[in-house]
């Protein structure tokens, strides 16, 4: 039965990837794909075969990620993927049936880098703000990680969207692609981190949750997202019980993540998300970062 809250989140997932992939398709239909830059993903992969073969990039990109979606439903189970299935058909579709209404800008290159990164960046962390993606490298690299150890998540997407980008010299024989690719990599990652973290990388949330299945709870955290979780003691004032509490600090992102991953297993936990403005350590701002911040604050405060 659909709760009132259930609706809401229903009406703001669904306006947040039909925005944010409307936006995405912008950035591959008039910037990216019109002057041959294949900025990574399984979207890079579609523009090259848009090139080379003509076939759309939308269909390209859904058909590449039908196996790797296949796979993460093995894996993971559909509740962890299914937001990662809408936003992925969503987002293909909305590259292809743009085409014939949006125009192709072939001019000055620094302004197809700049609105290319800017406007996948920005399509992108709207999705990611309500725990979807659009698959491709991410979900390939989360997938690649469940049994390969030893690298981390984010130089599993690196090595696989390196590979993409020197694939597309090949490909359009020119080595100017690449290079151009590789910034607009650079601006969409960027442009996703200030808008998912703010300006600030030691920012982010406290999650405190309270359910009899803490410890399946905690497991899943630590495994799926990899954020460390701490069990606080407790006592119900009412009921005299005692208990814990988990305590948890994620990022912006990964605040619709860890709540599908508690209402999986407990749709019934208490929870509480609060906003945090310093956190320092593994994830987050390093020691180093904050003591230079904390410096640099000081010297503000004598001027």
């Amino acid at each position: 039965m659909l709760t009132r809250k259930k609706v809401k989140d229903l009406l703001l997932d669904s306006v947040f990837f039909l925005f944010g992939s409307f936006l995405f398709a912008i950035s591959i239909d008039t910037f990216t794909a019109p002057n041959q830059i294949a900025a990574g993903g399984l979207t890079g992969v579609a523009t090259m075969f848009n090139h080379l073969f003509g076939v759309p990039i939308g269909t390209a990109n859904l058909l590449m990620n039908v196996p790797l979606l296949i796979w993460a439903y093995v894996e993971m189970g559909y509740q962890i993927i299914i937001k990662t299935v809408i936003a992925t058909l969503i987002s293909s579709a909305m590259i292809d049936v743009m085409v014939p209404y949006l125009p192709q800008y072939q001019g000055d290159p620094l302004i197809t880098i700049v609105f290319g990164g800017c406007l996948a960046g920005l399509g992108l962390a709207l999705i990611l703000m309500r725990g979807g993606t659009t698959g491709g490298t991410e979900l390939a690299a989360n997938l690649l990680a469940l049994h390969i150890r030893g690298l981390s998540l984010g130089k599993f997407i690196m090595i696989i969207d390196l590979v993409i980008v020197v694939s597309s010299a090949v490909v359009y024989q020119d080595y100017e692609s690449p290079l151009y690719a590789i910034l607009v990599i650079y601006i969409t990652s960027k442009v996703i981190d200030t808008v998912l973290y703010g300006t600030d990388s030691g920012t982010g949330k406290m999650m405190f949750i309270i359910s009899p299945k803490n410890n399946e709870i905690a497991q899943r955290i630590m495994n799926d997202l990899e954020r460390g979780v701490t069990e606080l003691k407790s006592r119900g004032a009412y009921s005299g019980r005692e208990g814990t509490v988990l305590m948890c600090a994620v990022g912006r992102q990964e605040v619709h993540k860890t709540y599908d991953i508690i209402h999986e297993l407990d749709p019934d936990a208490f929870i509480v998300v609060d906003d945090v403005g310093e956190i320092t350590g593994l994830g987050f701002r390093d020691f180093h970062q904050y003591r230079q911040k904390g410096k640099k604050d000081k010297n503000k405060d004598k001027k």
